[in-house]
C-alpha cells in the first residue's frame, strides 16, 4: 500500500505509541512514589510498635492533633473565603438596590405627555384582564410602574 493514507495512519499509530509510552512511564513513576511512601509508612509502624504503650498512644495523640489542626486551618481559610464573597456580594447588592432606587424615582418623574399613554394602557388591561384572565400588555419600560401598582 502506497500513498498519503497509509503514511497517515502510520503517523497517527506512532503519536499512540508515543503518547502510551509516555503515559506508561508516568503511571510507573507515580507507582514508584506510592511503594516508597508505603513503605515510609510501613517502617514507622513497625517503629511504634516497638515503643512502650504510653509511647504510642502519646504519638497518636500527636498526629491526630496535627491532622485536626491542618483541618481547622483549611476550615478557616475556607470561612475566609466565604467571608469574602458574602462581602462581595452584599457590595453588589447595594449596588442594584441604589439603581432600583434611582430607576423608580426616574419612573415617577415621567414627562406629563407620557401619562395619558399610561392611563389607557391602564384601560387597555383591565379590558384584556376580562378577557384572557392572567394575560397582559405592557411596554418594557413600563414594567417597574407596573410592578409597583400591582404590588400597592
Amino acid at each position: 500500500l502506497c500513498g498519503p493514507v497509509p503514511r497517515l495512519l502510520e503517523a497517527q499509530l506512532q503519536d499512540q505509541r508515543r503518547e502510551h509510552e509516555e503515559e506508561m512511564e508516568a503511571l510507573k513513576k507515580q507507582v514508584d512514589l506510592m511503594q516508597e511512601e508505603l513503605e515510609k509508612q510501613q517502617q514507622a509502624f513497625l517503629q511504634t510498635l516497638q515503643l512502650s504503650p504510653e509511647v504510642q498512644v502519646e504519638l497518636g495523640l500527636q498526629q491526630e492533633i496535627t491532622r485536626l489542626t491542618n483541618e481547622n486551618l483549611d476550615l478557616k481559610e475556607l470561612l475566609e473565603k466565604l467571608e469574602k464573597n458574602e462581602k462581595k456580594l452584599k457590595k453588589q447588592l447595594k449596588i442594584y438596590m441604589k439603581k432600583v432606587q434611582d430607576f423608580e424615582a426616574s419612573q415617577t418623574t415621567v414627562p406629563v405627555e407620557r401619562r395619558p399613554c399610561e392611563q389607557s394602557m391602564q384601560v387597555a388591561v383591565q379590558r384584556k384582564e376580562k378577557d384572557f384572565q392572567g394575560m397582559l400588555e405592557y411596554y418594557k419600560e413600563d414594567e417597574p410602574l407596573l410592578i409597583r401598582n400591582l404590588i400597592t
